[in-house]
């Protein structure tokens, strides 16, 4: 059988978009989060994220549904705009950010992985290194397995996630220190220009911690009654995500004072640390190690569909489209993200990835699709959709405002850098076309 196999339930699809999101980022980026906002006044960058992803999700949604095939935006890309023309560009654009990008993300994750290790462990930073890159093997290991299997084993994981979150939220109730959480400094709503950087920059990070409520579009072709379980999972898992995060960063600032929260490398330690002292606060680091591992889990196996849908469709290497002969799954496509995760885990560093994830991928995926979805809505008017967005034109009119006031926010080197890969994608692509003409 030399096909994908719809084997993932609408409880397993929740799982999988649940631990994908809920990674090592919150954790990491709950520092860089307070310390850009300056106060407790940085729960606005974590509402912001969650309504550009209840914004952008319900894109994603109405995409997932009409068109559930592997490889989600390379799919959608190409059906919202001319097959032959801007849409081939645009999906060969998607991919070709994807083989950069989607290692970035596992390397990212790898790489805050071994850095709250030090918190129980100590390492030099090439130990550090080391551990990194082993992590990527061993979720390579992992995922080297049948659907069906996996939809199991996101299950157990995602149980496990939201109840170590759970346990973080609900340890602040008796020690919570209200004046300390709620207590703002006298400018810290002045609408002044240095807010609004501060907003922006605060919330590339909490953007990079909502990351994944699409997970299930990458696995389109595996999911079962797609029509409903993928709109479904979107928004189950946005809300349940949503709500753990403003909670788990109130609770965060009634513990901890956020002059030292910004500060710390390990907030969710130190957190720990002060309510139960240091044995359970080694305890909780553990927890958020294997949380690390369960997104990394999420985040390579949806990505490891898209080159293979890419290359079915011809528009890649033709080898990515191979299946394993016997689990059915895209070995290559798993294999090649993986070997360069496993690389750029070595050569980089949390902060400096992060930033260059969000941008990368704004122009072609987020813009491009939801400004492709109102173009395809006004020149197929009478087409039948199993799920249209609630509110539409709404929700996608406030993702592109949001998405765009995130990339300028943006120091310039990354926005430079964002549009010189397009820029040589577009380079790339025309070669490739002019040499297959």
């Amino acid at each position: 059988m030399n096909k994908l196999i719809r084997g993932l339930s609408l409880r397993q699809a929740v799982a999988i978009n649940t631990i994908d999101m809920v990674g090592i980022g919150p954790f990491i980026t709950i520092p860089f989060i307070i310390g850009a906002m300056n106060g407790p006044q940085c729960i606005l960058a974590w509402v912001l994220g969650a309504v550009l992803s209840f914004a952008d999700g319900s894109v994603w949604a109405e995409l997932g549904a009409k068109w559930p095939e592997a490889g989600g935006s390379y799919s959608f890309l190409q059906n919202l705009y001319d097959k032959k023309k801007w849409g081939r560009l645009l999906s060969f654009l998607y991919i070709w950010q994807t083989i950069i990008q989607a290692p970035l993300v596992v390397a990212s994750g790898a790489i805050g992985f071994s850095q709250y290790l030090t918190f129980l462990i100590p390492l030099n930073s090439i130990e550090q290194k080391l551990i990194s890159g082993s992590l990527v093997l061993l979720i390579t290991f992992l995922l080297y397995r049948k659907i069906t299997d996996i939809g199991k084993i996101s299950v157990f994981m995602g149980m496990m996630v939201g109840g170590t979150i759970l346990w973080l939220i609900l340890s602040a109730v008796p020690n919570f220190n209200s004046s300390m959480a709620f207590t703002y400094s006298k400018d810290a709503f002045d609408l002044t220009p240095v807010f609004f950087l501060g907003l922006g920059q605060a919330s590339i990070k909490t953007v990079y911690s909502f990351l994944g409520y699409y997970n299930v579009c990458h696995l389109g072709g595996e999911i079962k009654e797609p029509g409903h379980n993928i709109p479904r999972s979107i928004f189950i898992s946005i809300t349940i995500i949503a709500v753990l995060y403003l909670l788990m960063q109130i609770s965060v600032l009634g513990i901890i004072p956020w002059q030292e929260a910004k500060d710390t490398p390990f907030i969710v330690s130190l957190y720990f640390e002060k309510i139960y002292g240091h044995t359970i606060a080694l305890v909780a680091t553990a927890l958020v190690l294997f949380i690390a591992i369960t997104s990394l889990f999420a985040v390579l196996l949806g990505y490891s569909r898209v080159p293979y849908a890419a290359a079915v469709d011809g528009n890649f290497f033709a080898v990515f489209g191979k299946l394993h002969p016997t689990k059915h799954f895209p070995h290559i496509s798993l294999l090649v993200l993986a070997a360069m995760a496993f690389v750029f885990s070595l050569l980089f560093k949390m902060k400096e990835v992060i930033t260059a994830i969000i941008i990368m991928r704004i122009i072609v995926q987020f813009l491009g699709q939801s400004v492709g979805i109102l173009l395809y809505h006004q020149r197929f008017k009478e087409e039948s959709f199993p799920f249209r967005m609630w509110l539409y034109p709404l929700p996608a009119f406030v993702g592109i405002a949001v998405w765009i006031f995130i990339f300028f926010s943006a120091d310039w080197f990354y926005i430079a850098g964002a549009i010189s890969v397009i820029a040589l994608g577009c380079l790339v692509y025309w070669l490739k076309e002019n040499r297959t003409a």
